[in-house]
């Protein structure tokens, strides 16, 4: 189990790092991703935040196992994650049209608000990622709990603000 976490960690900060390095290149608009591929990308890295919070939460429900070494493992790669997730969010990825036939892999949900306020959506994540560093670093199960606690509430927050659905 260890190895599988620390290859999925490696393998998303691989991508994360590609990614970041491909945005933050100042190259003209047309050597730049396109718009949908960079969106397709935030989606993967939200798909594995995702499932590492899915992986702690089993671990902490009643009927779950915690194994305090894994968990925090989780919680460190999605502190990662979500250091770079904010940076997936150029302006051309702001793209949402109400009533649009979206497809689910390609077309943004993100609520064009979160351009007009990028600076508060910057700090959700950070916030965010600090408390899963915390939690990555906590010596027991007691002091575990609440931080991921307070980080289902950040998630949970940031998309009852920033998602848009139909």
């Amino acid at each position: 189990m260890r190895l599988h976490v620390r290859l999925n960690g490696a393998l998303a900060g691989a991508f994360v790092g590609l990614m970041i390095a491909v945005l933050a290149d100042p190259a003209s608009a047309q050597d730049q991703p396109a718009a949908k591929d960079t969106i397709f990308a935030r989606k993967i890295l939200m798909g594995a935040i995702d499932m590492n919070m899915d992986e702690i939460e089993t671990m902490l429900a009643p009927e779950g196992q915690l194994m305090l070494a894994d968990a925090q493992e989780h919680a460190e790669t999605i502190s990662t994650m979500l250091m770079a997730f904010p940076h997936l969010f150029p302006p051309p990825t702001n793209q949402w049209k109400p009533g649009a036939d979206r497809d689910p892999a390609t077309d943004t949900f993100a609520n064009p608000g979160l351009w007009s306020n990028f600076a508060d959506f910057y700090q959700r994540a950070t916030e965010a990622s600090k408390i899963a560093w915390s939690a990555s670093r906590a010596k027991r199960a007691e002091e575990f709990r609440p931080l991921i606690g307070q980080l289902r509430q950040r998630c949970n927050a940031c998309h009852a603000l920033n998602l848009k659905t139909q």
